[in-house]
């Protein structure tokens, strides 16, 4: 299966903001990411269709676009994050293991051990050996 993409980014010049287009500019992902994407956006599929949602409807309760959900249920990639979750959530998908303890332990857990973490990194300095 061959997964293809492109997002369309800002080209970062102002003066022709109206006259030019931005430039689509090619991204690769990962086979991985784009094997995740695909099977969480079968399963915002499965869960809308199993409570005999229409897509209108899925549209209008998480607040987008029909064509933003049906770019979420083909797996774009380019889709922002926060709709593909409100998406998921509404269509019953389990997130991060689905029960809201668990998530709220999790993010309590990974908070504490980023305050213990230095807020910065650095690569180790190279030590020269300049013992002829």
């Amino acid at each position: 299966m061959e997964y293809k993409y492109s997002i369309k980014t800002f080209n970062g010049n102002i003066d022709n903001i109206g006259d030019t287009m931005a430039k689509p500019v090619n991204r690769t992902f990962s086979r991985q990411n784009l094997e995740a994407l695909e099977l969480l956006a079968k399963m915002i599929r499965v869960g809308r269709i199993d409570r005999k949602m229409s897509a209108q409807e899925m549209a209008n309760r998480a607040g987008i676009s029909r064509p933003l959900l049906r770019r979420i249920e083909s797996a774009d990639p380019s889709c922002a994050i926060g709709s593909v979750f409100e998406v998921a959530a509404i269509a019953g998908v389990p997130l991060f293991g689905g029960e809201p303890d668990r998530i709220e332990t999790q993010r309590a857990a990974l908070t504490e051990k980023l305050s213990l973490l230095p807020q910065r990194t650095r690569k180790p300095r190279r030590v020269i050996h300049d013992d002829f």
